[in-house]
């Protein structure tokens, strides 16, 4: 397994930055990028929007980024949501992930070279998403590189 604080080859640049907040759902309230699904839970716990990550994930020779939003009120024990966006060939950015977990990049691929992801937060198995071409839909169970069930 990639740990996806690894994956960190490079940050977004400057000028990047916004478009791929705005891509992922995100807005620009109080300094802050926030996607709105705290919206009323910002305690403590809560740390708004940040890109994590910045570098090609499938292979195609152009960035993807995931971008991570974490509160423990907002998002449970889990306490983290992501989204992964791909930088396409004409400039923009897609949504091509997004869940209420913490992001592991498998050795694992799906079409187009796309890595399996496995959903981490608590507990012992996790589902791992396969990209089949048009969304990431659930693949298997695992724990430690292992099948397991539930």
């Amino acid at each position: 397994m990639v740990l996806l604080a690894a994956l960190i080859a490079a940050s977004a640049p400057p000028a990047e930055q916004a478009t791929i907040y705005k891509a992922a759902g995100f807005a620009l309230r109080g300094g802050a990028w926030k996607s709105g699904n705290c919206e009323g839970m910002e305690s403590e716990s809560y740390s708004p929007g940040s890109i994590e990550t910045y570098r090609d994930l499938n292979g195609d020779g152009r960035p993807e980024a995931v971008v991570t939003e974490s509160s423990a009120i907002c998002y449970g024990m889990t306490g983290s949501h992501f989204w992964v966006l791909s930088k396409q060939a004409k400039g923009s950015w897609t949504l091509m992930a997004e869940e209420t977990a913490m992001p592991d990049f498998l050795s694992t691929k799906g079409a187009g070279g796309w890595p399996d992801i496995q959903l981490g937060g608590p507990g012992f198995c996790f589902p791992v998403v396969r990209w089949n071409g048009k969304a990431y839909l659930n693949h298997r169970l695992e724990y430690e590189g292992k099948p397991c069930k539930l």
